[in-house]
């Protein structure tokens, strides 16, 4: 009976053992069927947009919900697994944000595109981090509203991005770009009331910052600020141009990047300067600052810098002011109206600043004080001064002792010029971080 017991115990596992083995073969051959279905239903039938075998995905967000079908959250994911290039639709008017987005990503290319009239991100509710992070190259984003973002509304980690017509408004940074972002172009933007509109920590090659508007930046409208000195500005400079700064604590700040600042319109920014450049690499040409600023451009240790061609009115301090800035070049700039024209303040005497063909017309005090600097004033020109036409200052050093101030005049045209020496005591400049 035992012996007959254990046999057929035996044969029961055997037949067990048989059956676990066809159970696994059958579900494997489910398993295979289901992929194999699923491989043909993706190829035969892309999301909407894409076409065919091509793996090209087109995503709709139609939820104005954090997570969930039809949201902006499942349309990011779809787009990062997709085999071509992908591009995310905002249809919903609205998307309000609870938690942090996946980061936009696509090896082939993602578009984020908002349909007419345009759709806006709220992101009042996110504890910090950034609202649209950008990992991936070959990103674009179009007609889109991001608001209320406690840290920045675009963190820029790619190389070939593009942001056109959008709005950042109330936001920590509207574009924070890092230092491995290249080939960039933001165009056609508004930023409003950020406390930085776009920041660069580092030079970012082939990028252009063009045909955007700046207002109320509660530190500054473009702040490009490295630590490690830069070269003048040249076909490598960030390129900023035909854009508007409106009533900013300053328009832009730079210091150390290569930098192209070039027919760009500044209003109203106080209290600082329309434009504060510490360190070289910088270039400004024809734009127009306008009052009722305190300072159009203030250059530090601006060395090489290029300052050509600008329109500066009705500013209530200087139009220009360099400090310590060896072998700057400011040459045919026009002032009008201002308080006072340029300032040149310890200066190198064995790299002189060089102030070429400049007007100013109307200043309310001095048109042009030199303290404790040599520079070299060609062809100048100084009209209807209020006060003195050039003053001259040495400037008196802790300690006692004195740094004289020698400029050398060439061919100026300098009004009821009146030339005066006197002692200056020690000022101080500097620039924090924002």
């Amino acid at each position: 009976m035992a012996r007959g017991s254990r046999a057929e115990a035996r044969r029961g596992t055997v037949v067990n053992a048989k059956q676990q083995i066809s159970s696994a073969v059958i579900t494997a051959a489910v398993l295979a069927v289901i992929a194999l279905v699923s491989w043909w239903y993706h190829w035969a039938h892309p999301l909407a947009g894409g076409s065919p075998g091509s793996g090209e995905v087109s995503v709709s967000v139609t939820s104005p919900d954090d997570l969930g079908p039809g949201s902006l959250r499942e349309a990011l994911f779809i787009a990062a697994s997709a085999r071509g290039n992908a591009s995310v639709l905002l249809v919903t008017r609205k998307v309000t944000l609870k938690t942090a987005l996946p980061p936009l990503m696509n090896p082939h290319g993602l578009r984020l595109v908002a349909q007419p009239p345009g759709a806006e991100i709220d992101a009042h509710a996110l504890a910090g981090g950034a609202v649209l992070d950008v990992v991936g190259p070959n990103t674009s984003i179009e007609g889109v509203a991001v608001r209320h973002c406690p840290g920045a509304a675009v963190l820029l980690r790619a190389a070939h991005f593009h942001l056109r017509a959008s709005t950042v408004e109330s936001c920590e940074v509207g574009v924070e770009v890092a230092a491995n972002a290249q080939d960039i172009l933001l165009e056609d933007n508004r930023f409003a009331n950020d406390r930085i509109g776009v920041r660069f920590g580092a030079l970012s090659g082939n990028t252009a910052v063009v045909r955007n508007t700046f207002s109320h930046a509660a530190a500054a409208g473009l702040w490009a600020v490295s630590a490690e000195a830069g070269t003048p500005g040249g076909s490598d400079a960030i390129q900023v141009r035909d854009n508007h700064f409106t009533a900013d604590h300053a328009g832009v700040v730079a210091g150390n990047i290569p930098i192209v600042i070039e027919h760009n319109e500044f209003t109203g920014n106080a209290p600082e300067a329309a434009v504060h450049l510490i360190g070289g690499g910088a270039a400004i040409r024809r734009n127009h600052i306008g009052g009722p600023a305190a300072l159009g451009i203030v250059a530090e240790y601006a060395r090489g810098a290029l300052i050509e061609g600008n329109e500066l009115d009705g500013l209530s301090s200087y139009a220009l002011m360099l400090r310590s800035s060896a072998g700057a070049t400011v040459q045919a700039n026009r002032v009008a109206g201002c308080a006072s024209g340029f300032a040149f303040v310890l200066g190198d005497p064995e790299h002189p600043t060089k102030a070429i063909g400049n007007t100013i017309t109307d200043p309310r005090l001095n048109a042009i004080d030199v303290i404790g600097d040599s520079p070299i004033l060609t062809d100048n020109q100084v009209v209807r001064p209020h006060a003195l036409a050039l003053r001259v200052m040495d400037y008196a050093q802790p300690g006692g002792q004195s740094v004289a101030a020698h400029p050398a005049l060439q061919g100026n045209n300098f009004r009821a010029n009146t030339v005066g020496t006197i002692p200056v005591e020690p000022t101080t400049a500097a620039v924090g971080r924002p």
